[in-house]
């Protein structure tokens, strides 16, 4: 039998049956059922989590006598991601998912229950870096149970729920925090979402525990780093935390101050994130290194531009903060659109996906800059801005799929780690930029300054759309070059 022929074979006998002579790629029938459920669970609590705190920080912040340290609340678990997601690349290649996920949701709760019941704003910070941690782990172990569990058919389709399951808490999370403030106190917005999580957690155990326990194939031991490695992987993944923070931290001051922690975090990142990534990621080499960078290109491109939309919707077209939103609600659900198609889009090439998303993308920055013209119409800019949205919906879990599918088994968890971090670093660094030249630039009341960090986002987006098609690999057999899909 051909490996072609083994692995059509494998797929089919492992995928779920919908009813006699059908195969069906739903992941919510079958021997999948509990443990998508419980995945698209902890999606949701940690999207809902997300948007529930940026909505009560205010209030946490006033209640605490913190406002000096506002900014860090939401850096902080940014930045302790990067060190999860490294941390469980490794673990996960070694010892399999399960160890990795059960401690990422540990201390993703745990870090909801010290920040629920911090006394002052420090220990919140503390709190929610403890958080970052473990959220980080989590989504690094998941991408690995998608790889080592579900049919190549069905991954798409997990990925799009994964999408679908930040679009309720985008709806209604906001809102639902903010009767939670008024009427709890801002407290139960941390403690609440353990109540939830150790449930799902519970469901997921059942699968869980049916996992191999260790690598992916049988000689995985072969393909271990080292211990030395790990801990040098664990050390390097601090170094672009701090660098993150850094961004972060050089984005709240001006002048010289500003200047000295954004180059500061710049040159933490050029020395650490080169080695936490496949070789060649930074020169966009043919096949995953391509697939890892696009990931952090439309990440920087998309929000470098949406955290200036609001902003100019208010300032330059009068909208309101509610009607302003709605932009933003309709985003969330546009891009779970787009990744509900990527699900069933089993007819077009990879290539093409990232084509037709990242120009989906560009045209939403684009439309982002029309805003400023008063005649041009909202319901143009709001249909423009969703276009964003869907393409991200349709690049996102395509990158998502290559990574898995160009990684060997050994190496699922490493460049699912590469792939968070690559996004992480990538945003935080587009955010540091477009902050500053926002500033320098005159602020709100200046269009220029919106024009000139859409037109660094737009930048980057054309460069993802000429790397779009270097996603794929040559693989030399013989006298024969075959092309990876």
């Amino acid at each position: 039998m051909t490996d072609a022929a083994r692995q059509d074979a494998t797929t089919t006998a492992d995928s779920p049956t919908d009813g006699p002579g059908r195969t069906s790629l739903s992941p919510f029938t079958g021997r999948y059922r509990t443990l998508s459920i419980g995945m698209v669970a902890l999606i949701g609590l940690s999207a809902f989590e997300s948007l529930a705190v940026a909505t009560a920080m205010p209030w946490v912040a006033t209640a605490l006598h913190g406002m000096a340290l506002y900014a860090t609340a939401f850096a902080g678990p940014l930045a302790s991601g990067v060190i999860g997601m490294t941390v469980a690349g490794t673990w996960t290649d070694r010892r399999g998912p399960t160890s990795p996920l059960l401690v990422g949701v540990g201390l993703f709760v745990i870090g909801l229950l010290v920040a629920g019941l911090a006394p002052t704003m420090l220990v919140l910070v503390v709190g929610r870096i403890v958080q970052g941690i473990g959220s980080g782990m989590l989504i690094v172990a998941l991408y690995v149970v998608v790889a080592r569990v579900y049919p190549e058919p069905v991954r798409p389709r997990v990925f799009a729920s994964f999408a679908a399951a930040w679009v309720v808490p985008g709806i209604v999370g906001p809102g639902i925090a903010g009767l939670i403030v008024e009427h709890l106190g801002w407290r139960w917005v941390f403690l609440g979402v353990p109540m939830l999580a150790v449930p799902a957690l519970l469901v997921l155990r059942p699968a869980l525990r049916a996992m191999p326990s260790g690598g992916a194939t049988s000689d995985a031991s072969a393909h271990d780093p080292s211990q030395d490695a790990a801990r040098r992987r664990t050390v390097l993944s601090v170094v672009a935390a701090a660098g993150v923070l850094a961004l972060h931290h050089g984005g709240q001051q001006r002048g010289t101050a500003m200047a000295i922690w954004v180059v500061g975090g710049l040159a933490a990142l050029a020395v650490s994130v080169p080695q936490l990534v496949p070789a060649g990621t930074l020169r966009s080499r043919r096949g995953l290194p391509t697939a890892i960078g696009l990931r952090g290109l439309l990440s920087a491109a998309y929000f470098g531009t949406e955290i200036f939309v609001p902003l100019l919707l208010t300032t330059h077209r009068g909208l309101s903060a509610a009607a302003a939103g709605t932009f933003l609600t309709a985003t969330a659900v546009a891009w779970a659109a787009g990744s509900a198609l990527r699900g069933r889009a089993s007819g077009w090439s990879d290539a093409a996906l990232l084509r037709i998303g990242t120009i989906s993308v560009l045209a939403g920055i684009g439309t982002a800059g029309l805003m400023l013209v008063p005649a041009f119409p909202l319901a143009a800019a709001f249909v423009g801005w969703c276009l964003a949205g869907f393409g991200m919906g349709v690049t996102i879990p395509t990158l998502s799929l290559l990574t898995l599918r160009l990684s060997s088994p050994a190496e699922q968890g490493v460049n699912s780690s590469a792939l968070q971090v690559v996004d992480a670093v990538t945003s935080a660094s587009m955010l540091a930029l477009s902050g500053g030249l926002f500033v320098v630039l005159g602020g709100p009341g200046r269009p220029v300054a919106f024009v000139t960090c859409f037109a660094v986002a737009a930048a980057t987006g054309m460069l993802a759309l000429a790397l779009s098609g270097r996603t794929t690999e040559r693989i030399h057999r013989g006298d024969k070059a075959l092309r990876t899909p």
